[in-house]
This record gives structure tokens, C-alpha cells and sequence, in this order.
């Protein structure tokens, strides 16, 4: 009995799974177009979209994976599309597009225009025409969260795999435009992919629908062992597994090879008697021969087949390896998943009482769960595309993160069409709630101010080196840093931020985030980042920290510029303490004048240049570590029209 329990369990998973993909209970994606107008309950374009789903299983074209229909007149008529991906049957489509007939109107009610994908198909309805029509938008991507190996190899086959696809896929006819393959990759991976048009496009149209889809790559999914990018009227995926069914893909025959000439007749001969015993010798030794020739190629066939076969296996072993710590990060992840009755009820129904204030992404509410815990809920904005990559971004990095300067993810929301980010809830707002105003600036004293400078820079260190991630933060800045209520930071906004594998060291960007002001040079130009752009960016705000003023700007009294130009010129001149927030200046200068150095040493223009976080957190500790001189930092400019402060006294300290 125990013998035959693994059997079970697989057989129970297999059907479980299958059984799973036919009973989807939620899209991938779906847009409700609340801009494209509503209509009442029991209305006439109400009867007329229900007449039109209610009929949409009995369509005929059904049989070929799309569906297209019209029913009612003028401002009443609804119009359809019902798109199934190209390798799946017709039972299988059915199935699909009717999940979607019951579940779209209900995630969309009274919304004239609505699309919705699963992962075998998309339904969508309109009161506009949307037939022979090619559209972009809305949109959406997803990824693999692994990376490729040989990344320039990798893009090369898989670009090679695109091409071949896309010629393939707008070549169909009025019933399918669809694609698939799989080419071999480097490291022993397959690359499987596919795309597809909804068939009423013209070839045109197609090709145009599919190059787009493909230009994306760069910004969803580059380095990726897979990815996907969807549209209304176009789609492409591809992975490093067979994700689709080959049987039931159209394949072009392949040419029938040449049949193989007939091997010719032996010939034969009588020998005489007398050389008999000479041919027997002669023979043995051509059989020994024989043997030789067709053991030795065989051993050696079996050597290389056994080579291949261990590589393989130790290729396949780390790649489960993966797979499983990866599964586990979402198992872990799901644990705090957190359903959406619970935070409206702890948000009071996101109240205007309770919203904190508007972060990039949408508004942050206060809240208090049932244990009496105070949370920040972090709402996307809707429809959002970029806020959602964003949102899965943070979720998948927040979620292992554990350190006291690090904002504690409690939980997350993916419901509806809601996504939300629930935090602890840190009662002193941001930094730059105080740093930048006049009058709360005076609250963060010298020793304030020193403490949350060595907590920002402890917070980095762990992202960089402490953690067994990582993770290059790319958007540090003083609305980023929250205050607990003992003045501690915690670094927050994790939505900008890219993990780093095992020995990497950086890694190039076509799509630049942050913000200007805080980003380095080699990142703002040529799209580089590494854990030296963070340092670069910490300087930044040191610096502003130091003299309470943005790094875009700083005024003082009649003189004006940018922070770092103005910075580096009172460094030249030896008059440093000029660049002091006021609030501070009778504090401890020597420790003051030692941050602003270390600052300007995270700002140099050349990434080498710059020190490691490591290095920043033991020259803030200790002032027995001897500090480089600084260069001119990047983004300063060497004269201004605008006149520097000058100080009457010189100052020793600075100069040296």
C-alpha cells in the first residue's frame, strides 16, 4: 500500500491540475473601460450583450479558436471577440470562453466595454467596432522570475525563434494567425514560443501588432527566461518548458528525404584448395579488425552519450534547485496574502479621514486591523500598468527582507482589481516631511539627523551584502526614507528595485526609473547600474540632510543653484560650513565636515571611484579611517552665473 502512495499522489496532482486549468476562477488580467460609457441594468444593450454571450458557445468558428459577432442596432449594438490561444482544442475553448462570458460582466458591471485573458483565451465586447481593427492597448506583461544563462547567446536564439515565428503567425488566413516552435538555446535549454493575431487582421496589421509586442521585451522581461507581452489584437510568449500543447499545432511539412541507393551485391568467388588455411588467418584477422572498428566508435558514443547525460543531470539539478527556491519565495509570499474585505475594513473603506497622503503610484492609507495593529495600505492606482509590474516587483523583494531599517512588509492584496501593499505602520512620515520645511526641520537636531544618516547606510549595506539577495534599490531618496516613531529610517519603496544574481556586478537598462537629482551619471546616460549607483544616490541625500536643502535647488538668501555645484565650490574655497543647515551649525562641525566629505566621495563621477557601502558604514563609525581626497563630483558644474557664498573666516577644518 505504501509503495503504491507516491503513484496516487502524482495521479492526484496530475488530475488536480488539469482539472485546475478548465476551472480558472480568475483572469491574468482584465480592464473594465469605465471611460467608454455604462449601461443600466435590464437595459436594451444589456439584453442584447447577454443574447450575444449566451450564444457564444454555439458559434461554429468556435472549432477554429476565434469568434466574432455583432447583435443589436445603433448605440445598442454589442460587438464581440472570443480569441483562443492556437494549440488549444475546441473543447478546451468552449470551456474557456465561457468562463469568461460569466466572469467578465461580473468583474465589469454595467461597463459598455470590458476584456479579460486567461491563459488559454480572451473574450472582450465593446459598443464600438472592433473588428478588422488593430489595437495596443490596454496592455499587460508577465515574466519568469529566473534569469537566462549566457544572456547574449540566449537573446540570440531566442530572437532567432522570434523571426522565424513572426513570419510564420501573419501568413494564416481569416480563421488563424498563430505560431509555434521551439529552438535549441544555450546550456542545454530548449526556448519554446508562440504568437498569435486575432485572424481578422490583415497581414499588415499582424506584422505590425507582433513587431510592437516584440519591442516590449526589453522593458518586461530582458534577461528572462520568460515572458509574455498581450495585447487586444496580438500576443507572443516563450519559456524554457513546453507550455504548449504540440499536438494540436499545424506544423508545414518537412520535404520527404531521398530514399537510401541499394547497397550493392557481394560478390563472390571459388578459391582454390591450396589457399585455404591462408584465407582462414587472413580472415580472423579482419573479423578482430572489424570488431575493433565498430567496438571503438560505439564505446566512444556511449562515453559521450554518458558526458551529456551527467551534464544534464547536474544541469537539471541546479535548475530544481532554483525552481524549488523559487516556488518556496512565492509559497512564502502567499502567506501574506490578505483578503480585500479585511483591509477595507481596516481602511474604513479607504476613508479620506484615513489617507496619509500620495505616493508614485497611488494614494497611502492608515489603518488598524482586528489585533488592534496599525498598518499603511499602499493602493495602486487603477488601471495602471506600470504600478502593477511595480507592485509585483515589491512584493516578490519586500517579502525576504527582514532589518530594522527596512519598512516591514505585513501582507498584500491581489483582488479584484485592486493591488495593494500593507506595511508597518511608521508614525513620523518621511523624511523629507521634515527636512525640506522651514519650520520642522529644527525638530531633526545634528544627533537626529546623524542617526537616520548611519541607519539609511546600514539599510543599503544589508541590501547590497548582508541579505543572500542583491538588490540594487535605484529610487533612494528622502521621501523613500520613513520615520518610526524613536526617529529611526526604515528605506521603503521597493518598486523601482532589480535583483542581482550570484557574482553579478551590474546590469543594463533600455527603461530608466528613479529620480533626477538622485541617479548616477553612468545610469542616467547609458542606462548602468550596480550597488555603486545606490551609493551614488545615498550621497545625495547625505548632502541633503546636511544642509536641509533639495539637491535640485538650494537658496541662501540672495545666491542660488543647484546643491551640488554649490556644495563643491564652498569645498574648493574652504568655506564648507556655509552649506550647513543653520539648525545644526553650533553642533559638532568636525563630525559635520567628515559626512560632507564621505558624501562627496559617493558622488564622484567615476563608479570606481565611489566607496562600497561596507567602506561608508565603517567611515561613518570610525574617525580613525583616513578619507581620500574628493574630485569634482559628476553633475557639478565648474563656474555658474550665480555668486557663492563666502565666508570671512577660514575654516582649517575644510580645507584640510
Amino acid at each position: 500500500m505504501v509503495s503504491t502512495m507516491p503513484g496516487f499522489l502524482c495521479m492526484f496532482l496530475i488530475l488536480l491540475t488539469i482539472s485546475h486549468s478548465y476551472a480558472q476562477t480568475s483572469f491574468l488580467y482584465n480592464f473594465c473601460m469605465n471611460e467608454k460609457g455604462n449601461y443600466t441594468a435590464n437595459s436594451t444593450y444589456h439584453n442584447n450583450l447577454n443574447t450575444l454571450l449566451s450564444n457564444l458557445s454555439s458559434d461554429t468558428d468556435i472549432d477554429y479558436g476565434f469568434y466574432n459577432f455583432s447583435h443589436g442596432q445603433s448605440s445598442d449594438r454589442v460587438n464581440a471577440i472570443g480569441l483562443c490561444r492556437g494549440d488549444v482544442k475546441p473543447d478546451a475553448c468552449r470551456r474557456c470562453l465561457n468562463d469568461s462570458k460569466v466572469l467578465l460582466p461580473k468583474l465589469c458591471p454595467n461597463q459598455k466595454e470590458a476584456i479579460g485573458w486567461y491563459d488559454s483565451c480572451m473574450l472582450r465586447y465593446s459598443n464600438r467596432s472592433l473588428f478588422n481593427t488593430m489595437e495596443t492597448s490596454p496592455s499587460f506583461y508577465m515574466w519568469n522570475l529566473v534569469n537566462a544563462t549566457d544572456i547574449d547567446q540566449f537573446n540570440q536564439a531566442l530572437r532567432n525563434l522570434l523571426d522565424s515565428l513572426i513570419g510564420q503567425a501573419t501568413l494564416g488566413d481569416s480563421k488563424r494567425k498563430f505560431a509555434a516552435a521551439n529552438v535549441s538555446g544555450p546550456a542545454f535549454q530548449t526556448i519554446f514560443g508562440l504568437m498569435q493575431c486575432t485572424p481578422d487582421l490583415s497581414q499588415q496589421d499582424c506584422t505590425e501588432c507582433l513587431s510592437g509586442v516584440i519591442a516590449e521585451i526589453p522593458r518586461c522581461c530582458d534577461g528572462k527566461r520568460g515572458g509574455r507581452v498581450v495585447r487586444p489584437s496580438c500576443n507572443f510568449r516563450y519559456e524554457t518548458y513546453s507550455f504548449y500543447d504540440p499536438t494540436n499545432i499545424e506544423i508545414p511539412p518537412s520535404p520527404a528525404p531521398a530514399a537510401p541507393a541499394p547497397a550493392p551485391a557481394p560478390k563472390v568467388s571459388a578459391l582454390p584448395p591450396s589457399t585455404t588455411d591462408t584465407l582462414s588467418t587472413e580472415g580472423k584477422s579482419k573479423t578482430y579488425l572489424t570488431v575493433i572498428a565498430i567496438v571503438v566508435p560505439i564505446a566512444f558514443v556511449i562515453l559521450v552519450i554518458l558526458m551529456c547525460v551527467y551534464l544534464r543531470t547536474r544541469k537539471s539539478r541546479k535548475q530544481i534547485e532554483v525552481q524549488a527556491e523559487n516556488e518556496d519565495e512565492i509559497r512564502s509570499a502567499e502567506t501574506l496574502q490578505l483578503d480585500l474585505c479585511t483591509i477595507m475594513t481596516a481602511t474604513n473603506n479607504f476613508s479620506d479621514a484615513n489617507r496619509l497622503g500620495e505616493g508614485g503610484f497611488g494614494p497611502v492609507y492608515k489603518g488598524k486591523l482586528s489585533n488592534g495593529q496599525e498598518i499603511a495600505v499602499k493602493r495602486l492606482s487603477e488601471n495602471s500598468l506600470q504600478g502593477d509590474i511595480e507592485f509585483k516587483s515589491e512584493v516578490m523583494l519586500v517579502a525576504k527582507l527582514q532589518h530594522r531599517n527596512l519598512v516591514k512588509l505585513l501582507g498584500f492584496c491581489l483582488e479584484r482589481r485592486e493591488r495593494l501593499l500593507v506595511y508597518e505602520f511608521v508614525p513620523n512620515k518621511s523624511l523629507d516631511f521634515f527636512i525640506f520645511d522651514e519650520v520642522r526641520r529644527a525638530e531633526l537636531d545634528w544627533e537626529k539627523r546623524h542617526k537616520i544618516i548611519r541607519g539609511i547606510a546600514r539599510g543599503l549595506l544589508y541590501l547590497h551584502e548582508d541579505s543572500r539577495l542583491t538588490i540594487i534599490h535605484r529610487d533612494l531618496k528622502a521621501s523613500n526614507i520613513l520615520l518610526d516613531a524613536g526617529m529611526h529610517p526604515k528605506i521603503s519603496d521597493f518598486g523601482m528595485a532589480r535583483l542581482f544574481e550570484v557574482d553579478q556586478t551590474q546590469d543594463n537598462t533600455n527603461r530608466i526609473v528613479g529620480t533626477y537629482g538622485y541617479m548616477a551619471p553612468e545610469y542616467v546616460f547609458y542606462g548602468q547600474f550596480s550597488v555603486k549607483s545606490d551609493v551614488y544616490s545615498f550621497g545625495i541625500l547625505v548632502l541633503e540632510i546636511v544642509s536641509g536643502q533639495k539637491n535640485s535647488w538650494v537658496q541662501r538668501g540672495e545666491n542660488e543653484g543647484d546643491l551640488l555645484t554649490y556644495i563643491w565650490q564652498n569645498w574648493r574655497n574652504g568655506t564648507v560650513s556655509n552649506i550647513i543647515d543653520p539648525t545644526i551649525a553650533d553642533s559638532s562641525r568636525n563630525e559635520i565636515m567628515r559626512f560632507i566629505h564621505i558624501a562627496l566621495l559617493c558622488v564622484q563621477e567615476k563608479v570606481g571611484d565611489r566607496p562600497t557601502m561596507a567602506s561608508i558604514v565603517l567611515m561613518l563609525s570610525s574617525h580613525s579611517v583616513s578619507l581620500p581626497l574628493p574630485s569634482q563630483p559628476a553633475f557639478s558644474v565648474p563656474s555658474r552665473n550665480f555668486s557663492v557664498i563666502q565666508s570671512e573666516e577660514y575654516d582649517p577644518v575644510a580645507s584640510a
